[in-house]
């Protein structure tokens, strides 16, 4: 097994680590932990050159001498005493000076309690219960366990506060696709829906923090550290900061409520699920501030945007249109062929609509709730990619004189915002974007394998046989996300910076990529015809 190398700095001095791709976390742990000198019950703390914290796991990435990370000790037991034997053997507790200063108190006292204490308190019931029967009930494993898991968490938690107490973060900053193969329901049980519902509400009487969000105004915005009860709350924030509440009229209530049914009308499908749901919304709002999107559009346009990103890919069943419309599915003859998907998506958000106590628009006079219904399928349909380049075109057409006051040029505006958001996944930072493709191409290639079975067409970026992640990307970057980008950019030049150049440090990014496939394959490709060192296997022709 191949050994990597570590580069990393601690406190100035520069430090490198070995260990084999097989080694466990805990065994890299304690490399690092005899590197910075720590203590058992010291809180290591990883940073990339970006200053996002990574995971200390066998799974780091190599890095070079001039890219090294950042490794930073948190002092975790600030408890004053350290535990010495006296002479008669017993435990006693001599007064140290507490490693923590001021100004870098530790993660355990900013949150309001001692883990290490904690796990002193666990080591001393298991020595008398030793005492006692002579061996260690299973009660307790599992208690050590958890005590460690959750100082994992801590030493992963990039925000402090209430919120980021509850991420659970297992690469880098981003989760792995949460998509998992054994897990072939659609739905969620009853069960988890109730779980998420309650975790929800009980979080909505403690406050977000103003760094959360702020956090949540930016395009890096991570969705992999958050669980769904977590983005469930974001969204809600996002409503009061947008003085939604006050605006039109909102019950707080009615509105928890009425994200609790958007969350249970999404499905586990790999990509068009809840968490891509907050995503799309999440790109929106944070364009919303980073466009000043109030000063140019009226307040119901805003509340249409957010509303309609939340709800643009309700009860998506994981195959799309063209699934739909070759195999005949119900949703394509109730919608005629004509974006079966979108048209679904916009039902089911006013079928939830119609519950009294999940109708956030029942205070709205009759004449707004029709300016919203109509907004809101607008925007919806648009991301309908078959009509993608009529509504770019239209777009293009109106830049040059731009009114936002015609209710026309207005329109487009909000359906190219709702097409940038829904596709914007490659304007994230790569640990966040990487995993999304590798859930599209799930979904994808589940589609196409269904395909197959049925004998439907295929197309080609979907087969597993015919597409990588790279040659999946290239193109669609090329020829989609950056031509739609830099037609807003004429618009909006602040997007340039935010969304563009990102945008193209991917396709730079997946153009690597493809090379370093094509490259493997020549290689492959030379060995297996008998050329190895210079040398052919092959007679020489005289």
């Amino acid at each position: 097994m191949a050994t990597k190398v570590i580069y990393f700095s601690i406190g100035g001095c520069e430090e490198q680590a070995e260990f084999r791709s097989d080694d466990s976390s805990d065994d890299v742990r304690d490399i690092f932990r005899a590197a910075a000198e720590a203590g058992p019950n010291d809180i290591l703390k990883l940073y990339n050159r970006k200053g996002s914290i990574i995971n200390i796991s066998p799974k780091l990435t190599e890095n070079t001498p001039d890219s090294r990370y950042k490794l930073e000790v948190v002092a975790a037991h600030c408890t004053g005493e350290e535990q010495n034997n006296n002479d008669n053997g017993k435990v006693v507790a001599l007064p140290v000076e507490c490693s923590c200063n001021k100004k870098n108190a530790n993660i355990a006292a900013q949150l309001g309690f001692d883990i290490g204490a904690i796990e002193n308190r666990l080591q001393h019931l298991e020595r008398n219960i030793l005492t006692d029967s002579g061996e260690t009930p299973k009660l307790v494993y599992d208690m050590k366990q958890k005590v460690e898991h959750f100082r994992e968490k801590l030493e992963s938690v990039e925000h402090l506060s209430w919120l980021g107490l509850f991420k659970d973060i297992s690469s880098g900053t981003s989760l792995q696709p949460f998509w998992n193969k054994k897990n072939s329901a659609v739905r969620r049980s009853a069960e988890v829906n109730k779980r998420v519902f309650e975790k929800f509400i009980k979080m909505t009487h403690v406050q977000v923090t103003d760094e959360v969000r702020q956090y949540l105004r930016k395009p890096t915005f991570d969705n992999w550290q958050w669980d769904d009860s977590e983005m469930l709350i974001l969204l809600r924030q996002m409503y009061i900061d947008l003085g939604f509440i006050a605006k039109f009229n909102i019950e707080i209530s009615v509105l928890e409520q009425w994200l609790f049914e958007i969350y249970r009308g999404y499905n586990q499908v790999p990509f068009h699920n809840f968490k891509h749901c907050f995503m799309v919304t999440q790109m929106m709002y944070g364009l919303t501030w980073l466009l000043d999107l109030p000063t140019i559009l009226d307040d119901i346009d805003v509340l249409i945007l957010i509303t309609s990103a939340i709800c643009h890919d309700l009860d998506h069943p994981g195959y799309n249109n063209a699934y739909q419309i070759n195999a005949r599915t119900e949703l394509a003859m109730r919608y005629n062929d004509i974006s079966p998907l979108e048209n679904h998506h916009c039902s089911k958000a006013f079928e939830i609509l119609e519950k009294n106590h999940a109708n956030i628009f029942r205070n709205l006079p009759l004449e707004t709730f029709k300016k919203v219904r109509e907004g809101m399928i607008k925007c919806v349909l648009a991301t309908d990619m078959a009509k993608h380049s009529d509504i770019l075109n239209s777009f293009k057409a109106i830049i040059p004189n731009k009114d936002f006051t015609n209710k026309e040029h207005k329109s487009l505006v909000m359906m190219i915002l709702m097409k940038v958001s829904d596709i914007s996944n490659e304007a994230r930072p790569m640990e966040v974007a990487e995993p999304w493709i590798d859930c599209l191409l799930q979904e994808f290639f589940n589609q196409s394998d269904v395909e197959k079975l049925e004998g439907l067409p295929v197309a080609p970026f979907m087969d597993r046989d015919k597409v990588t992640k790279p040659s999946s990307q290239i193109g669609f970057i090329r020829f989609v996300l950056l031509p739609l980008f830099a037609a807003l950019a004429e618009m909006f030049p602040a997007i340039e910076e935010h969304l563009i150049r990102p945008v193209n440090w991917a396709l730079d990014y997946y153009t690597k990529m493809a090379d370093a496939i094509d490259g493997q394959k020549m290689e492959r490709k030379e060995s297996s015809s008998g050329i190895k060192n210079g040398i052919s296997s092959k007679p020489i022709k005289s």
